[in-house]
């Protein structure tokens, strides 16, 4: 069994915070704790305005508190987003995420992280072998 609190995590390398300002994340399970799929809590500051393209994972966002919006490039829709609200990336999409409100979002990645990625120029993660540990 695995237990882990947000508090403890995000005391240690688990926390990842963009260099662009727009987010951090604390990764609560990774690669190298062999579940098939990574868990985050990611928290979208007020007035993020940001393109991502998941080109190597797919990932279910759960908004757990505050308010934006997601853009679909391939056509242009715009989703509003507010606690209680679930966006799935399922067929890798090419989006933009804003945040009106600071967001405080449930994410989850197939396949895994390992734990320290940031967004590369296309505004995806790059598949990573390697382990993070703690």
């Amino acid at each position: 069994m695995i237990v882990r609190t947000l508090q403890e995590a995000e005391q240690t390398n688990r926390k990842v915070v963009d260099p662009n300002n727009n987010w951090d994340s604390t990764r609560l399970l990774l690669k190298d704790d062999n579940m098939g799929f990574s868990f985050h809590i990611t928290t979208i500051y007020a007035g993020a305005d940001f393109q991502m393209h998941y080109q190597n994972h797919l990932e279910s966002v759960f908004c757990m508190s505050g308010e934006g919006e997601v853009e679909t490039l391939a056509d242009g829709k715009v989703y509003p987003i507010k606690a209680g609200t679930i966006y799935i990336l399922d067929k890798n999409d090419k989006h933009i995420l804003r945040a009106t409100k600071e967001m405080k979002m449930a994410c989850v990645f197939n396949p895994p992280v390992i734990g320290n990625e940031v967004h590369n120029k296309d505004g995806a993660y790059e598949l990573q072998a390697d382990v993070i540990t703690d």
